[in-house]
């Protein structure tokens, strides 16, 4: 019975690691798509910025 408990224990926490490693898998895909995604934000900011100046210009000109 002893032997039976302490394989049902190592089987749980078996488990339970492989639970913790599969969130961790799915966070740091989350982390990269999010720090792809914050790489063009700079980019897209400058661009709008530029095209702002770009129409005041053509306006007051």
């Amino acid at each position: 019975m002893s032997v039976n408990m302490n394989e049902l224990s190592h089987d749980k926490i078996q488990a339970e690691i492989a639970k913790i490693f599969s969130e961790i898998e799915k966070m740091r895909a989350e982390t990269l798509t999010i720090n792809n995604e914050n790489r063009w934000y700079p980019l897209i900011v400058g661009s709008i910025a530029t095209l702002a100046i770009v129409a005041i210009v053509k306006i007051f000109s």
